[in-house]
């Protein structure tokens, strides 16, 4: 994992700020959804990005039945 060398703190309803340069540089919006991961001691945020629950591609997502499903699986599973 590589640092950035930023520090905040979290105010007291819990929140923190990411700096504009970091979400300049990884392309997260005002409303974006944002992942939380934790890997043993460390919280990683990761841009939510819908990805299919056969392939996990993330190329033209629809739902179907409740799920994520990218074009070509949603094709296979309706037999075309």
């Amino acid at each position: 994992m590589k640092s950035t060398g930023i520090v905040r703190k979290i105010d007291e309803l819990g929140r923190i700020v990411l700096p504009i340069e970091l979400r300049r540089t990884l392309e997260i919006g005002e409303r974006d959804a944002l992942e939380i991961y934790v890997e043993g001691s460390s919280v990683v945020l990761k841009k939510f990005r819908p990805s299919c629950v056969f392939c996990d591609g993330s190329k033209d997502i629809e739902t179907y039945k409740g799920k994520n499903v990218c074009a070509k699986c949603l094709r296979e599973l309706r037999g075309q």
